[in-house]
């Protein structure tokens, strides 16, 4: 657990910070709202993301999540020179050295000059240990946290996928021989669930802009996992399988798709009507 596998070396680093902190205190936040610029029309037109807020990314296999996560990616990196977070919690392996290499390809890792990279990926994939894969995603988030809090910088924040959170979750759960709850999830899910959402947050030296896929098991929107997630988010991007395969990219469903940022009062009335 924490190893770097990029056959670079080992980490030169002295700090280190805990993966379970607490969030932030409530006279740290920045609650004024701010609009998230992705250089995605769609994105930025009909569901604009919060500064600070968590976005859920929902769409089945192969309606091009992973390519608009990594289309984000270069344009926070290329347009904004920001840098993003990329955490990888238990899905396939072949993905996520996809992303590696495309990362590479455009420029956003410099594997001849790494304090220029813009990305920092953390992988707990689906072959390793339910422990692995849970602290998967609270090890992206604590480096994210030291680009807001220590480098005073707004980050970017990928989850892929925050299902996989709560599945490796249970198995603790199960191992730790709790009684499970509803549909067989841990009872301490809700908890689990917001420990990690309340740190993602902007605060007044800067914020950490999550998006997260979310896999919605048997497409049951009621089933307790991405029913958690729900109460958490700011915005939804739902990706279409209709317009997919009509070759529309990236496939979002403006229809379906929600943000809380769409009101007069933050976006205009131009905008707005």
């Amino acid at each position: 657990l924490g190893e770097p596998v990029d056959n670079l070396g080992d980490v030169a680093v002295n700090d280190t910070l805990p993966i379970h902190r607490n969030a932030p205190a409530f006279t740290d936040l920045e609650t004024k709202p701010s609009i998230f610029e992705t250089g995605i029309k769609v994105v930025d037109l009909l569901a604009p993301y919060r500064r600070g807020g968590k976005i859920g990314l929902f769409g089945g296999a192969g309606v091009g999540k992973t390519v608009l996560i990594m289309e984000l990616i270069n344009n926070i990196a290329k347009a904004h020179g920001g840098v993003s977070v990329f955490g990888g919690v238990g899905e396939r392996t072949r993905e996520g050295n996809d992303l590696y290499m495309e990362m590479k390809e455009s420029g956003v890792i410099q594997e001849k000059n790494l304090p220029e990279s813009k990305v920092a990926l953390v992988y707990g994939q689906m072959n390793e240990p339910p422990g692995a894969r849970m602290r998967v995603g609270l090890t992206a988030l604590t480096m994210a946290e030291y680009f807001r809090d220590i480098n005073k910088q707004d980050v970017l924040l990928f989850i892929d996928n925050i299902f996989r959170f709560v599945q490796a979750g249970s198995e603790v759960s199960a191992l730790l021989g709790r009684m499970p709850s509803a549909v067989g999830y841990q009872p301490t899910l809700a908890t689990e669930m917001g420990a990690l959402q309340e740190r993602i947050t902007s605060t007044t030296q800067g914020s950490i802009t999550s998006i997260q896929a979310v896999y919605v098991p048997a497409d049951d929107l009621t089933d307790p996992a991405p029913a958690t997630t729900f109460a958490h988010l700011d915005a939804t991007t739902v990706l279409s399988r209709g317009l997919a395969a009509k070759g529309i990219y990236p496939a979002v469903d403006p229809l379906d798709s929600t943000s809380t940022m769409l009101q007069p009062s933050i976006v205009g009335e131009e905008h707005y009507n």
